[in-house]
């Protein structure tokens, strides 16, 4: 009706309805595929594992590395099944000697009060959990029953041993400790000693230490070879440095942890422009250490994307000196401010330091400009009389 009485051109009406309208118009591309999340959880699927047996020949791990509902599942139908197994067994065994036939057989059963299964079940609950309400016991009368008591007393302190370590690893894992240790959600890249440094603050909430911390660093990207081979998780070990130097750092208070930009970082040619989604780039810091408390290994791991990186920001102090004893506000823990940086990658700064002169002399001429305004607009504390110069 609109192309018809001149409203709206007939051909683009034709355009538009020949468009699906459930096919979305623009189309970005998504962004890159995390290696390792923020959580330090590694996004990685195993599919088609041919070889499953291989998981049964180490039943504890596996046992352990189940999700909390399994474990419990595992946990309760293990006691049942062993219970009814060994309920069957004393039922047989009464079932053998005639004690389930009222009046009949000797006169001295092989297990007292055993009429039916449930009773058989519920003496089997109480051998192996060794409740004893004292209404069924074995006699000397079976020497088999004998032997069955020492079989069950046995396979149930081993379902204990087992289930009850299985539980107990699962509430000490190593990961817990590591959801007290936390590092910045950005990172930066900005001067430091006159070099582009990638930086990050990584902290401990806890009072208790991680004995003998080391750092580490990963660059990720998809790279290919000269021979054409693809290589789609290629991982690059980069040192870090912090203020004591080296990887081991003492976590006493938040730290700055930075890694030199130079010739031999795989970041010398990152420029601001490429601090986008679009990036393949992703950083991994993996932080590990001994818990002061139980002695177990844990490791904390967080990564960085390139639109993660802050370009031109410094991180923020957060310690203070407060009473006597130093103060950590961790509510600046992430805080950031921008600081004169030069727009070029590192190898551009090595190759022209005219860039880092002309910075170092523009940031020094602001606050003196700012200065000087201020004492134009600054009023006289006192003044001359004629009087006193006569």
């Amino acid at each position: 009706m609109l192309s018809r009485k001149g409203i709206i051109p007939e051909e683009y009406v034709l355009t538009r309805l020949a468009e699906d309208p459930a096919e979305p118009r623009y189309r970005t591309r998504e962004r890159r595929a995390r290696f390792v999340s923020k959580k330090g959880n590694c996004n990685v699927a195993h599919k088609n594992i041919r070889e499953q047996g291989r998981f049964l020949q180490d039943v504890f791990t596996t046992l352990v590395d189940l999700k909390w509902p399994h474990t419990l599942l595992i946990f309760t139908m293990s006691f049942l099944c062993s219970w009814l197994l060994f309920a069957m067994v004393w039922w047989l065994i009464a079932f053998a000697h005639g004690d389930l036939a009222p009046g009949e057989g000797t006169a001295v059963p092989c297990v007292t009060s055993i009429h039916s299964f449930s009773s058989a079940f519920l003496f089997s609950i109480e051998v192996q959990v060794t409740i004893g309400f004292g209404g069924r016991m074995v006699t000397e009368e079976c020497p088999l029953a004998i032997l069955i008591l020492i079989v069950q007393n046995i396979v149930g302190l081993m379902i204990n041993a087992i289930m009850l370590g299985c539980i107990f690893m699962k509430t000490s894992q190593a990961h817990r400790r590591a959801e007290t240790l936390i590092f910045s959600k950005h990172a930066v890249i900005t001067l430091r000693h006159g070099r582009l440094c990638f930086m990050l603050r990584v902290g401990d909430l806890r009072k208790s230490m991680i004995i003998s911390a080391t750092i580490h660093m990963q660059v990720v990207r998809k790279t290919t070879s000269p021979e054409g081979e693809v290589v789609p998780l290629h991982q690059v070990d980069i040192p870090m440095e912090n203020g004591v130097g080296g990887n081991s750092i003492f976590l006493v208070a938040p730290l700055i942890i930075y890694h030199v930009i130079d010739s031999s970082s795989p970041l010398y040619d990152l420029a601001p422009s490429d601090l986008h989604h679009h990036q393949d780039l992703e950083i991994i810091v993996i932080l590990e250490g001994v818990v002061e408390t139980t002695g177990i290994t844990t490791q904390a791991r967080t990564s960085y994307l390139a639109d993660e990186i802050l370009w031109g920001q410094r991180f923020v102090p957060i310690v203070a000196e407060e009473d006597g004893r130093y103060s950590v506000d961790y509510s600046k823990f992430g805080n950031t401010v921008k600081v004169p940086t030069p727009l070029c990658t590192a190898r551009q700064l090595d190759e022209d330091r005219s860039l880092l002169d002309a910075l170092t002399l523009a940031s020094a001429r602001g606050p003196l400009r700012k200065r000087s305004v201020a004492v134009a607009k600054a009023k006289p504390k006192f003044s001359i009389s004629p009087d006193s110069l006569s």
